[in-house]
């Protein structure tokens, strides 16, 4: 079993991002716990680096190895997302009480979440598992296209997250029916034959520069959470049936795909990308001041975010006064 990288900084860098932008960013798993309980937070961090971490890094090299792009990997990382939320801690079947609150009864049916299920499964894809591959990608692009494990560290990373899943699904509670659970095994069974279908070049942006300013580049990247906020106030508030707020959802996510795809430009794709990201994070920014902002640690860790992006636009600022900008060649991936 091998690392193919020396050093071996992209492959511990997606290892933490995946994990850290969807539980410590959010406040799920409060950071100062390492303060107070080390080994708790240390138990807890590490089972979301085996769920998260090696999910986000299997989908990775997939897409690599079969030079697949986003469109795979939005699809993988929405069969992820299905794994996670379904499978592992089963909150799509929690019909009352934290984390889907107002949405297991809101859009909840023949003891499914449909509302939560939705929302969470896009969230995965785009935050837990393609943010963080895009993210990596920005750091380190000359390992962009290079497979970073040989066949038996693959084997064993999907061990990995194949075990994380078991181990939670035999320890938490209120899991699927049989029928539930086949409908799920179903879509993801359908969802990596989609991916593996899927042509590289599905989702790629055409020629030219982009067509829109990067801050409306970052507003594009936000919609997605926005949308998943209004879900949520719409569940306190259930006057607009469920059916059509799962419409309005879907819709939004559509619409920053046809943005993305009409309005962005290869020639400068990659300072694209980061805009995009950075919309991403922004928005979690937000949430975490307004909203999450009594979670010990929760500022401290967008700070942390903030710092990072800072460093990663210096790096590529310098990246780019050394060498020209990296054109069409690359597509979207």
């Amino acid at each position: 079993m091998r690392i193919l990288l020396r050093p071996r900084l992209p492959v511990v860098a997606l290892l933490l991002l995946a994990p850290a932008i969807p539980e410590l960013l959010t406040g799920s798993t409060p950071v100062t716990t390492v303060f107070y309980d080390p080994f708790g937070f240390l138990l807890s961090f590490g089972f979301d680096v085996a769920l998260y971490g090696t999910g986000a890094l299997l989908i990775r090299e997939f897409a690599v190895a079969f030079n697949k792009g986003w469109a795979s990997i939005l699809l993988l990382g929405a069969a992820y997302g299905i794994g996670e939320e379904g499978f592992a801690v089963h909150t799509f079947f929690e019909s009352h009480g934290s984390p889907a609150d107002a949405l297991g009864v809101y859009g909840h049916a023949f003891g499914v979440n449909w509302l939560w299920a939705l929302g969470l499964t896009a969230f995965h894809a785009t935050y837990s598992i393609a943010l963080p591959i895009l993210l990596t990608q920005l750091w380190f692009p000359a390992v962009k296209r290079a497979r970073w494990l040989d066949a038996s560290a693959v084997g064993v990373v999907a061990v990995v997250y194949v075990l994380t899943v078991l181990t939670f699904d035999l320890t938490v509670g209120h899991g699927p029916t049989p029928a539930a659970f086949a409908f799920f095994a179903g879509v993801v069974v359908v969802l990596i034959a989609l991916a593996v279908w899927a042509p590289s070049d599905l989702l790629r942006v055409g020629a030219g520069r982009a067509r829109i300013r990067p801050v409306t580049i970052a507003l594009v990247g936000s919609l997605l959470f926005d949308a998943w906020l209004a879900v949520l106030i719409l569940s306190d508030t259930p006057v607009v049936p469920a059916a059509v707020v799962a419409a309005g959802f879907v819709a939004v996510g559509l619409a920053s795909i046809w943005i993305i795809l009409r309005r962005i430009g290869a020639d400068d794709l990659e300072w694209s990308k980061f805009y995009f990201a950075t919309g991403m994070l922004a928005i979690l920014f937000v949430w975490d001041g307004i909203v999450e902002f009594s979670v010990p640690g929760i500022l401290l860790v967008s700070a942390v975010f903030i710092y990072l992006l800072y460093r990663l636009r210096n790096t590529m600022r310098a990246r780019e006064a050394i060498a020209p900008p990296v054109g069409a060649a690359l597509g979207s991936a």
